[in-house]
């Protein structure tokens, strides 16, 4: 079965798997959703725990010894096994589908990796552990979403905040969920249940944005103008390298430029991107982009990434930061 992540704690009231995958692009949620099924393990007599992580190198037979072991004092065995790349390659995908085939009645199986790609949600690994047990996708909340998460997990300490509330700490966490799960902590330490004020949230919070590279692309292509300010605008404080800063935007200004050119030579845009290689919320976000910017405006900016190059190089006059805050709204404006 396959299971999201807000019905996966409906799911353990009620049944326990022999197998589970739990997979997403954000720690914290991959982290609390183990921590649910280890507890519900514990609550039906899992009482054992063996820890394997699959690193380079990793032998896959301690699985089955794992699976094999008999605790002394008769008590079934939690397997935790945690593959850090995503990918549990070719000798551990056979592993994966032969342990599947004949789950060991005596353990579970708990397995916690990055996010899966669009080509092994298809594999034959990944259909075996939804045959065998659950396989749980969690998925960060979009930043729309997220006040209303953040509501969420104040109610679960008996707290509540205003939609100004709310936003304010969404815009100072910026996306960072690990930063907001603390912030919310924080504010069931400092004050009683019950409504919170703006004045109060302010007060507690914390500027904890991640102003990353990665942050910066995705508010370029998808035209949040408000959100690149804040992220130049952190990268500067913070003393990030220009040089760094102009890669990551003429990386996806290239892109533009090169998708927009084939779609002058009416290429079909499905191919383009294939041959990019685009998928998934980065896909999304380059055909959000290309609805602003044709061929010849990414072209037009390529020239103003070149110059700006020249300034970070002491070759030409300028305001390196202001040129990049420039070259941002080519991309951005509609």
């Amino acid at each position: 079965m396959h299971l999201k992540g807000d019905q996966l704690a409906a799911h353990l009231e009620r049944d326990l798997q022999p197998v589970y995958l739990v997979h997403g692009d954000e720690p914290l949620l991959i982290i609390e959703a183990a921590d649910a099924i280890r507890a519900a393990a514990r609550r039906r007599g899992f009482d054992e725990r063996e820890v394997l992580t699959a690193m380079a190198g990793f032998n896959w037979n301690d699985l089955y010894h794992a699976a094999g072991n008999m605790s002394l004092f008769g008590g079934r065995t939690l397997i935790d096994l945690r593959v850090p790349t995503g990918k549990p390659g070719r000798e551990g995908s056979a592993a994966l589908q032969e342990y599947c085939a004949r789950p060991s009645p005596d353990s579970l199986l708990l397995v916690t990796m990055s996010e899966v790609d669009w080509r092994d949600e298809k594999s034959a690994w990944m259909g075996a552990m939804a045959s065998a047990g659950a396989v749980v996708k969690l998925l960060s909340p979009a930043l729309a979403e997220l006040p209303a998460w953040l509501a969420v997990r104040l109610h679960r300490q008996q707290q509540s905040a205003t939609a100004d509330g709310l936003r304010f700490i969404a815009e100072r966490v910026e996306g960072n969920l690990l930063a907001a799960h603390q912030e919310i902590l924080k504010l069931g330490v400092l004050y009683p249940p019950g409504a919170l004020s703006l004045q109060q949230i302010r007060e507690a919070v914390l500027n904890v944005a991640r102003y990353d590279l990665d942050g910066l692309r995705e508010a370029m292509l998808a035209g949040d103008v408000a959100r690149l300010t804040r992220t130049l605008d952190g990268l500067q404080q913070e003393g990030e390298a220009p040089l760094l800063v102009l890669w990551a935007m003429t990386e996806e200004v290239r892109l533009l430029a090169q998708i927009g050119a084939g779609l002058a030579r009416c290429q079909p845009l499905d191919a383009l991107l294939k041959d990019a290689r685009l998928w998934g919320t980065r896909q999304v976000l380059i055909k959000r982009a290309l609805q602003r910017v044709d061929g010849e405006r990414a072209a037009a900016a390529l020239v103003h990434a070149a110059r700006i190059d020249r300034m970070i190089k002491g070759i030409a006059g300028g305001d390196v930061w202001d040129e990049f805050r420039q070259l941002s709204l080519r991309i951005t404006a509609a």
